[in-house]
């Protein structure tokens, strides 16, 4: 009885660790393929025109809201992604989630990174809308604009330094 219960004991650990594994993963690739960069980075392209490059360690989910079979936005929990989305007529915009925010975009390239409690957007070029999970009154950046978004205080909207803008593209292999 004692060996079964042992065998018993390791089967559920691994049933357990499994099954952590499989729901740590994304449901779905959403039309997009995954490669590893020199930088250590992630990209994945996708064929609707998105490309995602993570940072190493970034843990992010791609989503798929209206399951068309093509992403439309990505639940980033920490670290940072730089996303490139092309430039389409009408159609909801593609959007990453974070713990403080909601980043929303119809084309451009832009940063977002999470850090703690707060999530920091860089718009390299275009514009994106950036506003709270929680709702309230958003801001709008431009091209060389960020915006650092913390449970409590106002969205301040500032054009960030070179030596920041440097330091988290370093981080994307930028």
């Amino acid at each position: 009885m004692r060996g079964f219960s042992r065998a018993g004991f390791y089967a559920a650990a691994w049933s357990l660790l499994l099954i952590g594994f499989a729901s740590a993963q994304p449901a779905t690739n959403a039309g997009c393929t995954a490669s590893p960069s020199v930088a250590g980075t992630q990209v994945w392209r996708c064929d609707n025109g998105i490309t995602i490059v993570a940072e190493n360690g970034a843990r992010f989910e791609l989503k798929d809201a209206n399951r068309d079979g093509h992403i439309d936005s990505v639940e980033l929990s920490s670290k940072a992604l730089l996303i490139e989305v092309r430039k389409k007529p009408g159609g909801n915009p593609f959007k990453v989630l974070t713990p403080q925010a909601i980043a929303a975009v119809r084309g451009t390239k832009w940063a977002v990174d999470v850090a703690d409690a707060k999530t920091s957007v860089f718009v390299a070029d275009g514009r994106v809308g950036v506003s709270r999970r929680a709702r309230g009154r958003g801001v709008v950046l431009g091209p060389g604009e960020g915006v650092d978004v913390e449970p409590t205080g106002p969205l301040t909207v500032k054009t960030w330094g070179q030596p920041r803008v440097d330091a988290l593209m370093a981080r994307l292999g930028q």
